[in-house]
């Protein structure tokens, strides 16, 4: 605004200056036709008014606000006078409150170093409330006041007086996830119209993905024997299982649980219609179809054990995973290669799974 002030005011001044050689009869004759050209806008912009940008109207604020007002009704412009007035007591409104601005707003900010302190408290310890973490500061020889911990606190989003007894559902995933698995059913169709039953399990920590079995009657039996056979893999493998999230659905028996809690695994119930509660298992049965099962056609129950269990060892052995920070299930991310030559002479060789369903890519022996 301001350069288009300064630019206002030098083209002006150098009109002002061609005026000064100009008649009186010239200056009128130049009015009347600048008087004409305006009536002529105004009949063109009908209801619409003109608009004016904020240079604009300071510079004419400035120009014209000297003038009485029963003058400036007699001067032909696309404006009233009382907007023209309106204009200048805006442009001495802004003036004033810059120049009434403190320098200094409020009290001064407290050190970077003391707020990042403050939240790194609240970030590890979650049940301690904004007079608790104020003692700790004492206690650290940290000297600021409870109420400055209380607004940090809230400014950050972090509530500056927590339910001590409250656990969230994400909170105990992410506590319990090295000793929590997470299982369930899902349903596909082969080419000749029948319908089976998946069941899978997988572990929250690793990803490690078990495909039990599939079968066209998930009966009380089956299911049984599914967990049973679970048990004993997880004994195999050395898995330290806790907990074990499944959702409401009336293909687990009562003995289902059973034989999960006589092996030491409590079984947690997922909320009545909150598929969330188990997203990565519902993530994983979504990955399993738009790579697996949307891409091939299944003939019979034993076609699609052969391919459900191609897909888990290469779900298992080699496809990366963005929740353990790309690395594999089975297998950890390898070091980084550092050697240029190598870099610049690559050799990757396809593996193809089902046909080509699956590429896994390796480097050549």
């Amino acid at each position: 605004m301001l350069l288009r002030l300064a630019y206002l005011g030098v083209t002006n001044a150098f009109a002002m200056l061609r005026l000064l050689p100009m008649s009186d009869h010239g200056k009128d004759i130049e009015i009347l036709a600048l008087r004409h050209q305006l009536m002529v806008l105004e009949r063109q912009l009908g209801k619409e008014r003109a608009r004016f940008a904020p240079g604009d109207r300071a510079f004419l604020a400035a120009l014209l606000h000297r003038l009485p007002r029963g003058v400036l009704r007699q001067v032909r412009l696309l404006v009233g006078p009382d907007t023209v007035l309106r204009w200048h007591h805006d442009l001495l409104a802004r003036r004033h409150a810059a120049r009434s601005r403190p320098k200094r707003a409020g009290r001064p900010r407290t050190v970077r170093s003391i707020r990042a302190l403050i939240l790194r408290l609240a970030r590890e310890n979650p049940g301690w409330g904004y007079r608790r973490i104020h003692g700790e500061l004492l206690v650290l020889g940290v000297q600021v006041a409870a109420s400055t911990v209380w607004e940090i606190l809230k400014d950050a989003g972090i509530d500056p007086a927590p339910e001590r007894a409250v656990t969230t559902w994400a909170d105990f995933l992410r506590s319990q996830a090295d000793a929590l698995l997470a299982c369930d059913f899902f349903e596909t169709i082969t080419l000749s119209g029948t319908r089976l039953y998946v069941f899978a399990v997988l572990e929250h920590a690793s990803r490690r993905i078990r495909v039990l079995g599939a079968t066209a009657h998930p009966t009380a039996s089956w299911v049984t024997q599914a967990a049973k056979n679970l048990v004993m893999d997880l004994e195999d493998t050395g898995c330290r299982a806790r907990f074990l999230i499944r959702d409401r659905d009336g293909k687990f028996p009562a003995l289902f649980d059973t034989v999960l809690e006589g092996a030491g695994i409590e079984v947690v119930l997922s909320g009545i219609r909150m598929p969330r509660m188990n997203a990565r298992m519902e993530r994983w049965v979504q990955t399993c179809r738009h790579e697996l099962l949307d891409r091939t056609l299944i003939w019979n129950q034993h076609h699609l054990l052969h391919a459900l269990r191609e897909f888990e060892q290469h779900y298992n052995s080699h496809r990366p995973h963005q929740g353990i920070a790309d690395a594999r299930p089975l297998h950890p991310l390898p070091p980084p290669i550092t050697d240029p030559d190598a870099i610049a002479h690559l050799d990757i060789r396809r593996r193809d799974r089902l046909g080509g369903t699956l590429h896994e890519y390796q480097h050549a022996a």
